[in-house]
């Protein structure tokens, strides 16, 4: 093609020396005309028909691949094409245009590459198992490798010695490269370990008071794991972190269907007694209590006079105590509350007295595991029993304050005045 067209030149009255520049002037016209042509065609018409067609498509990844602009960046790889093919007719600058656009080329295939990736990784999210087997590690580590090999390409491409020379000069380095990629490499092994064991996922409410993390998982990549604590602050932790440290996972509790709630009331000692008569026919009333407190009736009454116990003497035979009756009245209230797993552990115990008091602790299962309505549920339950204990003739132990010692001096000092 140039010496054709040096040869119309001189043909045209144009001398040798004039007619070589101006026909590597008009070759270089007509390989930026070429490119620019090829670059319009690929986005003006092919890339538009693909983009028409991908529309038409029910796959959703085309769709994903177009948004992040992978059809767009492909369409780009023609004018490179149509450079690395004209070079030849520039024997001067043709090893530099092999190499540009090679390493053009390159380039431009590892964004694609990095694009397709995400484009997988964005499809594999929709998915249900991706809580539990997230990629984006996976992605990372193959991102990274095509990093490498795209870079090692380059290197070999300027100086023309093999990619295969070059890895083969590598081992010489591998320290320094382990030890810039320790952390991803100590990621990507954690990663695999936590995948295959099923230790986290994404969505998990987790605590690692190491790391002051408290909440929920919200991103898991090759180097880290990011908590969205309660209050909205972002902690990030090493993923293998998760391997060496030790870290609580709530994804049982939520996964069973309930969420526990153990808490004591501590009773004032010194309210607990025998049950009188009235007391008992007082107790018969309350609905959740008065079957059992009619049969429990009838049964120590039966011992007794079985025994031919003297019951002038409260401390003689079988009682009924406010303690153990309210002790039976939480029970039934917690069977009888719609917002408690009755197929879960559901007990009410007296735990050993302590200077606070005797505790009767209850330990339940809600149904409903999302924080604030289990809060709730819990606060309901403890709002009750603590309203209804003095119809139990019984208190909640609590210390004395500032104004309980001002008032037994100020009752002090009236009894004295008098």
């Amino acid at each position: 093609m140039k010496e054709l067209i040096i040869e119309l030149l001189k043909r045209n009255g144009v001398g040798s020396q004039l007619s070589q520049y101006i026909g590597y002037m008009i070759l270089i016209c007509m390989v930026i005309i070429a490119a620019v042509v090829a670059d319009l065609i690929s986005k003006k018409v092919i890339l538009i028909a693909v983009e028409k067609l991908v529309k038409k498509t029910k796959n959703r990844f085309d769709d994903i691949f177009m948004e992040k602009k992978g059809f767009r960046y492909l369409s780009q790889i023609a004018p490179a094409i149509v450079i690395y093919l004209s070079a030849g007719m520039f024997p001067l600058i043709k090893t530099g245009l092999h190499k540009l656009s090679l390493i053009y080329l390159i380039i431009i295939t590892i964004i694609v590459l990095f694009k397709l990736m995400e484009s997988i990784e964005e499809v594999y999210s929709g998915l249900n198992i991706s809580k539990e087997r997230p990629i984006k590690g996976y992605i990372q580590v193959f991102q990274m490798i095509a990093t490498i090999i795209g870079g090692i390409m380059i290197i070999s491409n300027l100086m023309n010695k093999s990619p295969w020379k070059l890895l083969s000069g590598i081992g010489a380095v591998t320290a320094i490269v382990l030890l810039i990629f320790k952390d991803s490499i100590l990621g990507f092994v954690a990663g695999i370990q936590l995948a295959a064991n099923n230790m986290i996922r994404i969505g998990d409410w987790i605590e690692m008071p190491k790391y002051n993390a408290d909440g929920d998982v919200i991103e898991i990549n090759l180097t880290t794991v990011k908590v969205c604590n309660f209050d909205k602050t972002i902690t990030t932790i090493p993923v293998y972190a998760f391997i060496s440290d030790s870290f609580k996972n709530w994804r049982g509790m939520s996964e069973s269907g309930g969420r526990r709630i153990k808490r004591p009331i501590y009773i004032d000692a010194s309210t607990i007694k025998i049950c009188t008569n009235e007391m008992i026919e007082k107790y018969k009333k309350i609905s959740y209590i008065s079957e059992y407190v009619e049969e429990k009736s009838l049964e120590v009454d039966e011992y007794n006079k079985n025994k031919n116990i003297d019951i002038s003497q409260t401390v003689n035979g079988r009682r009924l105590t406010n303690i153990g009756t309210f002790r039976h009245y939480v029970l039934s209230y917690l069977k009888n509350n719609p917002e408690i797993n009755q197929n879960m552990t559901l007990l009410v115990r007296q735990l050993e007295i302590t200077p606070q008091g005797l505790p009767i602790e209850i330990y339940a299962f809600s149904k409903d595991v999302v924080w604030q309505n289990y809060e709730k549920i819990q606060s309901d339950i403890f709002d009750h029993l603590l309203a209804v204990l003095p119809e139990f003739d019984l208190k909640v132990f609590q210390n004395p304050s500032g104004n309980d010692f001002k008032n037994s001096l100020l009752g002090i000092n009236n009894s004295g005045l008098q």
